[in-house]
């Protein structure tokens, strides 16, 4: 952790926003699973074990995937540093450069899926979670509404330069979809918790 925050602090292009992206969204998952930990096994919440115990392999592997969405997202803007350092008089600079923005584009609308599944796990732990850890809950769902709004940055700061506008704005418009859909249900759960703790 120390180690990426301090190459993330640096001068370096990568770690970026779509890696710190990744990282607000496997805190929320690792929240996550820390409710369903704290609610497993206790005889109050026993109508719900057997959901639990099926939440538990899922966000564990949907930690795993947004970690290694960090390196993906660093991966996939490697080709785009290297095409703008091509001459702009190169016959090929334009189709590598379009070639490269849409390689750039696929790690954070991966990053947006990802979080966007673990939506409706927030969304249930928020009814079924221990009353103990509902706050944790609301702390995921900020984490994974910021995880949101900060991936798709991401997306247009690379669909802004396509020269293909057909294909970057269904890109645009797919990413907005999801974004939009998951940031309203995450602070709806955030409001509600809070509303219920005052």
């Amino acid at each position: 952790m120390e180690q990426f925050l301090k190459s993330l602090a640096s001068g370096e292009p990568v770690p970026g926003g779509g890696g710190a992206s990744a990282l607000v969204g496997a805190v929320g998952c690792a929240l996550c699973s820390m409710v369903a930990n704290l609610t497993s096994g206790k005889k109050k919440y026993a109508q719900y074990q057997e959901r639990i115990e099926e939440l538990l392999p899922f966000l564990e592997k949907k930690r795993e995937e947004l970690i290694s969405d960090i390196q993906k997202d660093a991966d996939a803007f490697l080709p785009l540093s290297k095409a703008y350092g091509i001459d702009k008089e190169h016959p090929d600079r334009d189709r590598i450069m379009e070639e490269a923005l849409l390689t750039a584009c696929e790690a954070p609308m991966q990053i947006l899926a990802d979080i966007s599944e673990l939506v409706p796990v927030l969304e249930e732990l928020s009814v079924i979670g221990s009353r103990l850890a509902i706050s944790d809950v609301a702390v995921a769902a900020a984490s994974c509404s910021c995880a949101l709004k900060g991936a798709v940055m991401n997306i247009y700061i690379n669909t802004k330069s396509m020269k293909n506008r057909k294909v970057a704005d269904e890109m645009n418009r797919k990413a907005a979809e999801l974004v939009k859909d998951g940031c309203f249900r995450c602070d709806k759960v955030y409001e509600e918790i809070t509303a219920g703790m005052k």
